[in-house]
């Protein structure tokens, strides 16, 4: 059944998936939501048998209707290939009895490579679609994992133009690293003074902006987001909940129709929204356990009903979470008023110029299988020493967050159901953070030395992508201030 899309703002609808994919945004500022949330059409046993590829697939086919079979079959076959390091993609991994969903064996070694692997596929193919002859900008903003992610994926691909923001000071050593020595004739990174939440709007604010619009259109140039706000990223994120749901029942560890909890370290609130859509789809989740660090908007959300982000900004060790303007929620929000895109849109409003909103108990209600948690930067360092102590297994900072977010959850509702926790990175990526949470500070300046430290402590190889970045040269150098990044734009491309 073809599926159309519409903003959650009610300003534009019938849109194509492959039209909603290039445009990013909506032009009144909303969020692409499907017409419906389609049902799997193949059971979790059959779903049991199969790949990655395969389930991509069969769950990607039912939201990119017009998307032909050979179009998407060969997006996903470009996507999920060689530059996984291993042949599950996303393979699973038992300690202290959860199951660690591992979504960083792409080429950045972060969970953002499961969408933006496949983003510029099916970009460019929804260009030929519609005939698009403008070059394609894929304008970002980052807390530190989709900007490399965004860059590895566009670097060099034909009709295509790719622009990061990060805050300077709010990703790791690493993060920037792995994104100011990308190499790719076509991408360009930016440094703000600023943090992540003005990144972010800063760059809604570009999407917004008409004349800009019109400005880049004389040039040859459209604007698209590569960030979570774009459907071509939510849309493959919902597969490996689908895909880790059936390889636990095809390894025994659960009954076909057992339900499952998620627990999901969140930021953008885009990752759990994909578990939310999984189970909306037939997957058999009961708890979406959403869980925060000190910047916890989130937590008291689900817990008061209340979004309000006039608080204080806190730097963490889990810096892609750290963040106080979650954009996807407004797809839960658009969701939980029943689709009323006027009603959702005064709530985006007043977050705009009150910097909160509240929702109603029937609105609440529909959000029930939600609960938030949050962890310290002490319970994050002490889950990440006392897990590797205990199982010898190794866990980042964002994953550590849902780790002991998980653990008080269990302890406070004595609930044993069977719980998959996302972890969203590899321990490399902010190696000095976890190394400090194994064993207290570390008196080097060396990232590198930090990182041979912690795989000689913990016997867990380097992965090649850390690598990479030891001798890689540093090809991007701009920093400005928020209010300088249409200057920035412009410049890239002229």
């Amino acid at each position: 059944m073809e599926i159309s899309y519409q903003s959650t703002r009610g300003g534009e609808a019938g849109v194509t998936a492959s039209q909603a994919i290039l445009k990013g945004l909506a032009a009144d500022g909303g969020l692409f939501m499907p017409s419906f949330i389609p049902k799997l059409d193949k059971s979790m046993k059959e779903f049991s048998l199969m790949t990655y590829q395969e389930t991509a697939y069969e769950v990607m086919k039912l939201f990119l209707t017009d998307y032909t079979e050979a179009e998407l079959k060969s997006c996903i076959a470009k996507a999920y290939d060689s530059k996984f390091d291993t042949e599950e993609i996303a393979p699973l991994s038992k300690a202290n009895g959860a199951y660690y969903l591992e979504l960083y064996h792409g080429s950045t070694i972060a969970f953002k490579d499961m969408a933006l692997s496949i983003l510029p596929h099916l970009m460019t193919t929804s260009a030929k679609k519609n005939k698009v002859n403008n070059k394609i900008v894929i304008l970002a903003a980052t807390s530190g994992d989709t900007g490399k992610a965004a860059m590895a994926g566009f670097a060099d691909v034909e009709g295509t133009e790719i622009i990061v923001f990060y805050p300077k000071d709010g990703v790791s050593p690493v993060q920037e690293l792995q994104m100011v020595t990308q190499k790719g004739d076509n991408t360009h990174v930016a440094a703000i003074h600023g943090n992540f939440d003005d990144a972010q709007t800063g760059v809604k604010k570009i999407f917004g902006d008409k004349a800009f619009a019109e400005l880049l259109e004389e040039k040859g140039y459209q604007l698209s987001s590569a960030n979570s706000i774009n459907i071509g990223r939510l849309v493959p994120q919902i597969v490996y909940y689908v895909y880790a749901y059936a390889k636990l029942l095809s390894s025994e560890e659960i009954k076909d129709g057992e339900e499952i909890n998620v627990t999901v370290p969140t930021g953008n609130f885009g990752n759990i929204l994909a578990a939310y859509f999984a189970k909306l789809m037939g997957t058999p989740i009961k708890n979406l356990i959403c869980a925060s660090n000190e910047n916890k908007v989130l937590f008291d959300f689900f817990q008061t009903g209340t979004y309000d982000r006039n608080r204080d900004f806190i730097l963490t060790t889990s810096p892609s979470m750290d963040i106080l303007i979650s954009s996807n929620l407004e797809r839960l929000i658009y969701l939980s008023t029943g689709c009323d895109g006027s009603a959702n849109a005064d709530l985006m409003n007043s977050l705009g110029e009150n910097g909160n909103y509240s929702v109603n108990g029937e609105m609440k209600e529909k959000m029930n299988g939600f609960i938030g948690g949050f962890a310290s930067e002490a319970e994050n360092k002490a889950v990440i020493k006392k897990l590797f102590e205990d199982t010898g297994y190794l866990i980042d900072t964002h994953t550590g967050v849902a780790s002991a977010v998980y653990n008080k959850y269990k302890e406070e509702t004595k609930d044993d159901t069977k719980t998959i926790i996302a972890s969203t990175a590899s321990p490399y990526k902010f190696s000095r953070s976890v190394l400090e949470a194994m064993e207290g500070n570390q008196e080097t300046e060396d990232e590198f030395q930090i990182i041979d430290h912690l795989s000689n402590v913990s016997g867990v190889l380097v992965p090649q992508a850390v690598e990479e970045i030891r001798t890689a040269v540093v090809r991007h150098t701009t920093v400005c201030d928020a209010d300088q990044m249409k200057e920035a734009v412009l410049n890239f491309l002229d």
